[in-house]
């Protein structure tokens, strides 16, 4: 007795497993079923001699195949004589529709199952030559947008994104917001970039780059630096080097983060890339259009190029060498870069040209005549720093950056006041390192958007005014929101005043630039566009991230707008071949020019910013136009 139990419990329970193996076991097990009862009813027929009235009896085969027939059609039944061979066949009918009942609906929950499968995006990629993004924030719509344009003139581009996110919801958020994706399709799936399984789903073995987004939450820079260490020591990876760019939020993580990626990462130190930005258009009204230029793809961009005829040559000489293009570098065998480097320095074989133009085709050396107006050169003008005041209004996480970065350009003696009213700011504030010599810091805890306490501040009496979102404790629209209202508020001092306040805005969100215009406020940096823009270039030239470490760093070359006038006489037309020899003269490297002119607004003129003119084009400038150069100092 105990046996035939043990035995019963071990059938029921083989049983139970095959019946959990899904739609196929099931479909086996009804196949079954149907045979059993086919060749049962076969047997029947070809043993006992039933046969339709007025027939004969058949055989096995022809009994299996006449049950074979109402088992798949229930209708046939309709024509059967005589009530034995009736009998037969009615049983073997109902076990038809009972087995092709349940078939129907194996196959209908089999197809939900794998539709659900689907919409969960566990399936894997067989994409070639595709980007891949991983992790989700705010700032990858910035990023498809950029792709989609780099894309265009490559063949059956293909974007991947991963992210611990519903694929039907990142598909739905992506829908509404990039309506035109060109002719690069976007492939969603949901994971955990950190897991190993995960990132295989992605097929990162085949792709071309790779983008790291820092996510939202607590500790994203340790999310970040565990999803390149997966990527870098997966045992599945191929043997040739990734295209990794990723986004670090705190500069104290990049040490880190470079030690596990290798020459394979390219870190963009977000928050670091954001300070310095803001502190160099603060002091340089218009230079936030410049960066953006130089960083999306939608009008002239940086590459990276070898370019043969150019070796022998003097870097002075190599920069005249272009009327389409503008050389402003060198990258190195070893991987490094050199920016603005000697005017007499020779270039020699295995060193690329680091060149800003509209496209890679455009980049042709020029065999004209320069046509270089010597005469109307001017002295080289050296102009003396003054001690400044400047005031900011609001605070985040940036802050102590920007605070920090601002010291380091200013003459001694400056002031800078802090005003906000934010969680930790006070503490934050109390921790910066800095002389006191060279600039002093106070602060203030006050409601940044309200007129009567901006009153006190004698708003008019800064040389600049920096306005910082909220964004540590406010989500982006609510943080520029209160940018704006406190923008709104500066404007009507400054018209109470009589007198124009320069004010620099950094928003959060792209959206709301164009709302913020009727503020006149001196420019705006939106933060988040901004690394956007920096991790798509990053992830489609290896060298740019090294580049514009170089452009921000003090201690090399940076982007400066000097007076046109300091430059050449303007009392008639140059060309910009003049310019630039004017700039080769101080050690500098004339890249474009401001000219706030209605008539030359264009795709390429944002806020009068006109980069990587045409160089034999004359044109007459005035007192207030701007020649935009690089420059050590």
């Amino acid at each position: 007795m105990k046996t035939r139990t043990q035995l019963a419990a071990r059938l029921r329970y083989e049983f139970d497993k095959t019946m959990a193996g899904g739609a196929i076991a099931l479909m086996g097990w009804l196949a079954l079923i149907s045979l059993f009862v086919i060749f049962l009813a076969g047997a029947i027929l070809a043993l006992t001699g039933i046969a339709p009235e007025g027939g004969s009896s058949v055989g096995f085969i022809e009994g299996a195949w006449e049950s074979l027939m109402r088992t798949m059609d229930a209708g046939t039944i309709g024509g059967d004589q005589g009530w034995s061979f009736r009998g037969v066949s009615l049983v073997v009918t109902i076990a038809g529709i009972f087995v092709f009942s349940a078939l129907i609906g194996v196959i209908s929950s089999g197809l939900e199952e794998k539709l659900s499968e689907l919409r969960k995006g566990r399936s894997r990629i067989l994409e070639t030559d595709h980007t891949i993004i991983l992790n989700w924030s705010p700032s990858i719509f910035d990023v498809i947008s950029e792709l989609v344009i780099a894309n265009q003139s490559r063949r059956r581009p293909r974007i991947v994104i991963m992210a611990n996110k519903d694929k039907v919801e990142m598909e739905d958020e992506i829908a509404a917001k990039i309506a035109d994706r060109k002719n690069t399709r976007i492939i969603c799936r949901s994971g955990d970039p950190t897991d190993l399984y995960d990132l295989g789903i992605v097929n990162p073995q085949t792709s071309r780059s790779i983008i790291v987004l820092s996510p939202d939450g607590e500790d994203v820079d340790a999310q970040v630096i565990k999803t390149v260490l997966a990527l870098v020591n997966d045992p599945q990876r191929r043997p040739e080097s990734y295209t990794i760019a990723a986004e670090i939020r705190d500069a104290g993580n990049a040490d880190v983060a470079r030690i596990v990626g290798g020459s394979e990462l390219q870190l963009v130190l977000a928050d670091d890339l954001i300070a310095r930005i803001v502190v160099h258009t603060s002091r340089q009204a218009g230079l936030s259009a410049v960066y953006s230029e130089l960083l999306d793809f939608d009008g002239c961009e940086i590459y990276t190029i070898e370019q043969p005829e150019l070796v022998g040559k003097s870097f002075a000489s190599a920069v005249l060498s272009y009327e389409n293009s503008t050389l402003i570098g060198l990258s190195l065998p070893s991987g490094e870069v050199e920016i603005n480097p000697a005017a007499n320095r020779v270039i020699v074989a295995g060193e690329k040209a680091i060149i800003i133009a509209e496209d890679d085709a455009s980049i042709v050396t020029w065999s004209g005549d320069h046509a270089i107006d010597k005469p109307s050169i001017r002295p080289i003008v050296r102009r003396t720093t003054v001690a400044e005041r400047t005031l900011i209004l609001g605070w985040n996480r940036r802050g102590p950056i920007i605070a920090s970065e601002l010291a380091r350009y200013v003459a001694p003696g400056s002031q800078l006041t802090i005003a906000a009213n934010a969680p930790q700011f006070e503490a934050d504030v109390a921790e910066l390192a800095i002389d006191p010599a060279v600039m002093r810091v106070d602060h203030k805890m006050i409601d940044t958007s309200s007129r009567a306490a901006l009153d006190l501040l004698d708003i008019p009496s800064y040389d600049h005014v920096l306005v910082l979102g909220y964004s540590d404790s406010m989500n982006a629209q609510s943080a520029d929101t209160r940018t704006l209202i406190t923008l709104l508020q500066l404007r009507k001092i400054g018209e109470a005043a009589a007198r124009h306040i320069s004010v620099v805005s950094e928003m959060i969100d792209v959206r709301n630039r164009d709302l913020a215009e009727v503020t006149r406020a001196e420019d705006f940096v939106v933060s988040n566009k901004l690394v956007s823009l920096m991790l798509a270039q990053a992830s489609e030239n290896e060298t740019m991230a090294a580049i514009f470490a170089e452009l921000l760093d003090e201690e090399g070359s940076e982007i400066y707008m000097r007076p046109v006038s300091d430059y050449v006489d303007i009392d008639h037309p140059v060309n910009f071949f003049t310019l630039a020899f004017a700039a080769l003269r101080r050690g500098e490297i004339a890249i474009g020019y401001r000219r706030q002119r209605e008539e030359d607004e264009d795709e390429r003129n944002l806020g009068g910013v006109t980069v990587n003119p045409p160089r034999a084009q004359r044109i007459e400038y005035d007192d207030s136009d701007m020649l935009i150069v690089l420059a050590s100092d």
